[in-house]
């Protein structure tokens, strides 16, 4: 289960924003729309443990991150959760397989198959390749490799569809849902693309 309560964040206390609960039962996947500047990244960040709440709870399967430690949320985010930003974050000097090989590496993981994640994904051909070689939606097939290749128990995507257009947008969106079913992960996606509002049963405006 995923359950957040009365959870406010503020930068340098200048804003405060604050989220509405949310209680997400295990095998749920969850769309959170909202506009530009409303906070659907900061949220993002807060489920994911990179930034820390000053008031409530984020309770993410028993375990309320909110009160970890650096450490302890590192480690946990590492085995847990797996993260695509709306800017894809690659080491550009490495090829597709490097950056896996590393992102299992900061994971712990020894076991996550590279070759078939990107087979699954339909990018083997490209494991020897760049990121700079790479087109717009192959990066984001990467990014989700990335984020999936470690198995994560849960799946947070940030704007995965914002530049796409409606074919391309629904094909991301199946194969979000798709890995998350073959992780058995649960999936949350934050965006302002109403079109996505249709792939999923359970959604949240901010």
């Amino acid at each position: 289960m995923i359950e957040t309560k009365s959870l406010k964040f503020s930068y340098d206390g200048k804003f405060v924003f604050e989220f509405p609960n949310i209680k997400l039962k295990n095998g749920e996947n969850l769309l959170i729309l909202g506009n530009s500047g409303i906070g659907k990244s900061t949220l993002l960040h807060n489920l994911a443990g990179i930034l820390t709440p000053q008031s409530g709870s984020i309770k993410i399967f028993g375990n309320d991150i909110s009160k970890f430690s650096e450490i302890e949320i590192d480690k946990f985010r590492g085995e847990n959760i797996g993260i695509i930003f709306q800017r894809p974050h690659f080491v550009n000097s490495l090829t597709v397989k490097e950056n896996l090989q590393l992102a299992k590496y900061l994971g712990k993981n020894l076991e996550g198959d590279i070759k078939e994640t990107l087979r699954s994904l339909k990018i083997l051909d490209k494991i020897d390749k760049k990121p700079n070689d790479l087109s717009q939606g192959e990066k984001q097939r990467v990014s989700i490799a990335i984020a999936i290749i470690n198995s994560p128990k849960l799946i947070l995507a940030d704007e995965p569809t914002s530049s796409l257009d409606d074919s391309n947008c629904n094909n991301v969106v199946n194969i979000l849902k798709e890995q998350a079913s073959k992780k058995n992960a649960q999936l949350i996606v934050i965006t302002h693309d109403s079109r996505l509002k249709k792939h999923f049963k359970t959604s949240l405006q901010l």
